[in-house]
């Protein structure tokens, strides 16, 4: 990867880390500790990154290939959290929905948007790719090399 991409990239993340953080604390996303997570990796995913730009080293990298993974990981959770949260709230508006129709109700559902989280997701994926052989990891060994 040229180091234009690279750079590219990380722009991509501070944007969203940006967007994503001002549109969670304006939409009050803390009212209890698993509406925190997001806060929290953005946060780490922003220390993460200051450390990169000032020194990129190996264990810096390491640190944010771990918060991207858990960035991707919180917004399965969190897709799945907002999913179940739609269904309780459609079976109380309608008990006797079930099967596809309660699915399509839940995943259609403005409040909380099922889909949001894949917004971690997506940024999560964005940075892990910033790091996909990283000068600062040192050369990369060849597959070939491991075949043999």
């Amino acid at each position: 990867m040229t180091d234009t991409a690279r750079r590219f990239l990380f722009g991509i993340v501070v944007i969203g880390l940006a967007g994503l953080g001002t549109e969670l604390l304006l939409l009050e996303h803390y009212e209890d500790v698993y509406q925190l997570i997001p806060l929290v990796l953005a946060g780490a995913a922003a220390v993460s990154l200051a450390g990169l730009v000032v020194a990129p080293g190996t264990s810096i990298i390491r640190l944010f290939r771990v918060v991207m993974t858990l960035f991707v990981l919180s917004g399965v959770a969190g897709a799945w959290l907002h999913f179940q949260a739609n269904m309780e709230f459609q079976l109380e508006m309608d008990a006797s929905l079930a099967g596809m129709a309660l699915f399509q109700k839940a995943i259609r559902a403005k409040a909380p948007p099922a889909l949001a989280p894949g917004a971690m997701i997506q940024l999560g994926l964005i940075g892990l790719a910033c790091t996909y052989r990283h000068p600062a990891l040192g050369p990369s060994v060849p597959t070939q090399k491991l075949m043999k």
